[in-house]
């Protein structure tokens, strides 16, 4: 075992003999321009256990982490170890000071050695300032065995597979000896025997002392793991406690505790023709079995946890990969969709999650991200006609209500909100049939949100029919005519009507078998 950080008191204990929390946050807030992301927010975390932090995806979670990261600031409150008040300007303060995060995502490095890995940024030194690699070699076998990684410290990275790496990114982590650990989704891409590790590295690290922060939306493994449980919804917390003293459906009514009546467009769309039916899909590791049908005129939305596999799935059926089973038909007949290509021409297209990465193209202008896609209709004898293409971009644009100094403007000086107008305007500028929008106001301000709504809405009673990827249950609830919830790569249930409700949603995606009608 390693010896606790220097810096960090033990957890003092209390008048009446209990043992006071390691960590306090009281009076949290932090704001973004358009938007509270905190407010008003506290928490406490407790040596040997588990405080499980649960909300919806928007809730503030990712925040607060940032904050006890040293990634960002608070503009108010008040953060204290072991009683004594602390900053951390930068994230090698928290880490100093004995907070450490395994997140889903770690970025590692495939041409070093596992234990440079490990060690990167605070190696291991000698009397003359140069890495000591032997005694780097020598602490990376310790932290690998302390958490039952059977993995040679000195191997390259690129050697080993995906759980190992897991496994990897966990001793990195670990290699600042912290009192404070938090958990950030750590199993949302594990397999089911890689989860049981974790749940085992977890019960060790407990075991230590450790103070563990445990952000998770699955509920068999809050309920398995956590000592105690906190929530937060719209950025601030609602509720705290023993997780022996609540229930699921307690937990449930405290996440989603709130009315979205009000807040989405209301339409009443023709429901037409059915203009998509999709029968078997699967993936050999991504998704299995998926098929449904769409009709003209409605809005599907797609509920699950991360790691479900639904953005997985749309990109199949928008032919950026290839399912190994399954057949689509459009329109009744039998599509095969070989690449986006296909599928633009057989009336599918697809608005990315990752619209930076994978919508728009930074450093071209607005009018030519639009007309990407559809240079067949703006140019005449293999040349562009720039008139066309500022016309379809300004006919589209505008529907979308898009704020920007000027259709040439570059889409990299754009808001998040606007980025991602242009990336609809885009895809609509085709006249598809059906449109795949992947968390479609992701990152994007209240005021934009509304817009993006209000224009889906519109699309739907036009006769479009909408497939909508949401992580947001009150996006879902609003927006949907009826939604289907994945799981694991799988259909876990689909719900319309009066069992459209936020409990049910949530219900399916962690695997919780009952479902009220």
């Amino acid at each position: 075992m390693l010896a606790n950080t220097q810096g960090i008191a033990d957890a003092h204990p209390r008048s009446d003999g209990t043992v006071g929390p390691v960590l306090s946050l009281t009076g949290i807030s932090k704001s973004f321009p358009g938007v509270k992301a905190l407010n008003d927010i506290s928490l406490e975390l407790f040596p040997g256990e588990v405080t499980a932090l649960v909300g919806e995806n928007g809730a503030g979670k990712s925040t607060i982490v940032k904050i006890l990261t040293g990634i960002y600031q608070p503009d108010e409150g008040e953060i204290s170890i072991a009683g004594t008040p602390v900053t951390f300007p930068t994230a090698q303060d928290a880490g100093r000071a004995g907070v450490t995060a395994i997140h889903q995502e770690t970025v590692l490095f495939d041409e070093l050695s596992v234990a440079e890995n490990i060690f990167i940024g605070h190696a291991p030194r000698t009397r003359l300032g140069l890495i000591d690699r032997k005694a780097m070699i020598e602490k990376a076998r310790e932290l690998l065995e302390r958490i039952g990684a059977r993995i040679e410290a000195t191997v390259t990275l690129k050697d080993l597979g995906i759980a190992n790496k897991h496994l990897v990114a966990i001793a990195r982590a670990l290699s600042i000896d912290a009192s404070i650990v938090i958990m950030d989704e750590p199993t949302a891409s594990l397999s089911h025997k890689e989860i049981e590790e974790t749940y085992e590295l977890v019960e060790r690290l407990k075991a230590e002392g450790k103070a563990i922060l445990f952000i998770s939306h699955k509920f068999d493994e809050i309920f398995r793991i956590a000592d105690r449980y906190t929530v937060f919804r719209d950025g601030q917390m609602v509720g705290a406690g023993r997780i022996a003293e609540v229930s699921e459906p307690e937990l449930v009514k405290l996440m989603v505790g709130r009315s979205v009546d009000q807040v989405f467009p209301k339409r009443t769309p023709q429901i037409g023709e059915e203009v998509l039916k999709v029968v078997g899909y699967s993936h050999p590791t991504e998704f299995e079995d998926i098929g449904f049908e769409l009709r003209a005129g409605e809005i599907l939305g797609f509920y699950g946890l991360v790691g479900a596999g639904r953005s997985e799935f749309m990109q199949a059926l928008f032919g950026v990969t290839k399912p190994s089973k399954g057949a689509i038909r459009i329109d009744g007949q039998v599509a095969v969709i070989r690449d986006p290509n296909e599928a633009i021409r057989r009336g599918i297209v697809y608005v990315p999650e990752d619209r930076g990465r994978q919508g728009a193209i930074k450093g071209l202008p607005i009018f030519q991200n639009v007309s990407l896609p559809s240079l067949r209709e703006t140019s005449r004898n293999g040349f562009l006609r720039l008139a066309e293409e500022f016309k379809l971009a300004r006919e589209y644009t505008q529907r979308l209500d898009l704020r920007a100094a000027a259709l040439d403007q570059d889409i990299g000086e754009l808001s998040g909100g606007n980025q991602q107008k242009v990336v609809i305007a885009k895809w609509l500028a085709t006249k598809p049939r059906v449109i795949i929008l992947d968390e479609p106001t992701k990152g994007i301000d209240i005021g934009s949100k509304a817009a993006v709504h209000e224009f889906m809405a519109e699309l739907a009673v036009q006769g479009l029919a909408v497939i909508m990827v949401s992580s947001e249950i009150p996006e879902i609830l609003g927006m949907s005519h009826r939604a289907i919830v994945m799981r694991e790569g799988r259909i876990a249930a689909e719900f319309e009507g009066d069992a459209l409700t936020p409990e049910n949603l949530v219900r399916a995606a962690a695997g919780i078998s009952e479902v009220r009608q």
